[in-house]
């Protein structure tokens, strides 16, 4: 999904922006928020050879398709175990993305998790995840197949959540493209969906940041998205994901704060 080119330099790489990568409206798409990170972290985790334990993004500004991306990976600090590092994305002299990271393992420590996976219907027994905004066919929704788990999804006139709460069942539809930490990435960005969960209409919004910490992976199939939205409040959003495997094992949680936006509805044919 994310194929990098190296650059003219070491740490340096470079990303064709195209259409499946991309999200909005069919006369103004821009690059999901979730390829920026996914992105800089094949970068970094190629540039370094070790596994990212946490990254943040903030998102400066947007890249649409047709857009030549660069990458420039910097790793300030390198131990015995893990690196600090960070990849700036340019658009020409446009800096559009900053990512942080910590990379690195070190075995031999523990291993456990307290966090427990809600109960859910599988997911095959939840209903897709409706779109009632206009958009590309081709564009990067059509890349993940969503169902809806718990929650209004696609409410076009609803009610306010109790809680704040919705789940998606999330899998990419090409059986070949691995559930790692890239594509976690990409999945953690639909966050924004949980905002017209939360408030019962056809909203969502334009990230600000997304920071993500990544724990134990497992194979799985389907990744459960279990999203809170906190608070709307002033024109901005703010929530967490945790991205759970079909065995319950949570494998990354997300966190980030949005401009809110509500979704105009597609043209009636």
């Amino acid at each position: 999904m994310l194929q990098l080119e190296p650059g003219s330099r070491p740490g340096q790489y470079r990303l064709l922006v195209e259409k499946h990568l991309a999200v909005g409206p069919p006369d103004a798409m821009f690059m999901f928020g979730g390829v920026g990170l996914g992105s800089a972290l094949a970068a970094v985790e190629a540039f370094t050879g070790r596994a990212t334990v946490w990254a943040a993004a903030q998102y400066l500004s947007y890249a649409r398709p047709g857009t030549w991306l660069d990458l420039d990976v910097q790793v300030p600090v390198a131990g015995k175990y893990n690196s600090q590092a960070r990849v700036i994305t340019r658009a020409g002299d446009q800096e559009i993305i900053t990512v942080n990271a910590a990379l690195g393992s070190r075995p031999g420590t523990e291993d456990r998790q307290w966090a427990a996976m809600p109960a859910v219907p599988p997911p095959e027994a939840c209903p897709p995840m409706p779109i009632r905004w206009s958009r590309d066919p081709a564009d990067l929704n059509g890349q993940f197949d969503r169902r809806v788990a718990h929650g209004q999804f696609g409410a076009a006139a609803g009610t306010p959540s109790p809680d704040g709460i919705g789940r998606l069942w999330v899998r990419p539809t090409d059986p070949a493209m691995p559930i790692d930490r890239h594509t976690l990435a990409v999945m953690a960005d639909f966050l924004p969906s949980g905002v017209g969960n939360a408030l019962g209409t056809a909203a969502g919004g334009n990230s600000l940041d997304n920071t993500i910490r990544y724990m134990k992976f497992v194979p799985t199939r389907w990744v459960l998205l279990d999203m809170r939205i906190h608070a709307v409040h002033d024109g901005f959003a703010h929530g967490r994901v945790h991205l759970f495997a079909e065995d319950g094992t949570l494998m990354a949680t997300a966190s980030q704060s949005l401009i809110l936006r509500f979704h105009a509805p597609p043209p009636k044919a």
